[in-house]
């Protein structure tokens, strides 16, 4: 028995670097994995250290999951009541995104950062393609940075063209193990190669019909990079449900509504909608808060509602 760490998941094979020896080992897994009682698509994550039973030479089967000291996962999108795990026991996550093409979607900034809040798991936002930005795209480009750095999240510029904010991103990756993502052609494959060409990773282009990204990345894969630290890249998202929370556990994921709530009649219970005396509305209503961010969290909050408690939970029973 050999403990590892999972660097590569495939779906059905899972590629693990043990601790002792440089050879990969390819792996499947026994029996079946559950998140809190979740069924989950994917029961190993990139970055999940485990113990592997050694079969024959490079091959073995992993038995145990060692304790997470944490993880994100979304909803899946292919199975709407199952979890997928994007990666586990990391330092910290980068959000790749850009104001143009593809445009820029600030809610899916905010659905992600409801993805690494509950682990306080530090995230930096990198604003990628600087050099296609007009005038209106830089001013978009400082409101958002304005936005997300007054409530304490790192906030970045880059262009590959250019060459610009790159050793910037670099000092961000160097000795941290990073979950790095974003939704397809905001230049994910591009950045990684400009700071370690020899991975060589493939790029993709924008559809000029949808104006969408085209996956590039078909598997999640922890990278090694040379300057120290690791990479965890993974496919680009295109959306981010939430059949996993609940409303508490969004209200409670949106940090500077969180620590507003104890100024609220009803404190850390109260969704901040029509509650009276809620401290957060009257913050969004005075430009303390954000209203923005405020209205994408009305819209994700409607969404967990709709959902079916009893649908989205029977198959745990």
């Amino acid at each position: 028995m050999q403990t590892g760490t999972v660097i590569k998941s495939t779906g059905s094979w899972y590629n693990v670097r043990p601790d002792a020896g440089d050879a990969v080992l390819q792996c499947r897994i026994v029996g079946k994995f559950r998140l809190d009682d979740v069924p989950l698509t994917n029961p190993v994550a990139v970055g999940d250290r485990v113990e592997v039973d050694i079969e024959r030479d490079s091959q073995g089967m992993i038995k145990k999951i060692l304790p997470r000291r944490n993880f994100v996962v979304r909803q899946s999108p292919r199975r709407k009541h199952d979890l997928h795990l994007l990666a586990a026991n990391i330092d910290q996550a980068v959000l790749i995104v850009t104001v143009v093409h593809p445009n820029l979607k600030p809610g899916f900034i905010d659905r992600f950062l409801l993805m690494t809040e509950p682990h306080e798991i530090p995230v930096t936002i990198v604003f990628n393609k600087g050099d296609l930005y007009e005038e209106e795209d830089v001013s978009t480009f400082f409101a958002m940075k304005a936005l997300y750095e007054k409530i304490g999240y790192t906030v970045l510029a880059t262009s590959v063209a250019d060459r610009k904010g790159l050793e910037a991103f670099r000092e961000v990756l160097k000795d941290k193990t990073t979950l790095l993502s974003g939704q397809s052609g905001v230049g994910k494959s591009s950045l990684i190669n400009a700071i370690q060409p020899q991975l060589e990773l493939r790029t993709g282009e924008i559809s000029d019909y949808s104006g969408k990204g085209q996956h590039t990345t078909t598997f999640a894969e922890m990278l090694d990079l040379d300057f120290g630290g690791y990479i965890i890249d993974t496919p680009g998202l295109k959306m981010l449900g939430f059949n996993n929370k609940d409303p508490q556990n969004v209200a409670h994921c949106y940090r500077e509504f969180f620590r507003l709530s104890d100024q609220c009649k009803f404190g850390a219970s109260c969704l901040h909608r029509q509650e009276p005396g809620c401290a957060v509305r009257k913050a969004v209503e005075t430009g303390e808060l954000s209203a923005l961010r405020y209205s994408n969290y009305l819209g994700i909050l409607e969404e967990v509602e709709d959902q079916n408690y009893w649908e989205r939970w029977k198959e745990i029973k």
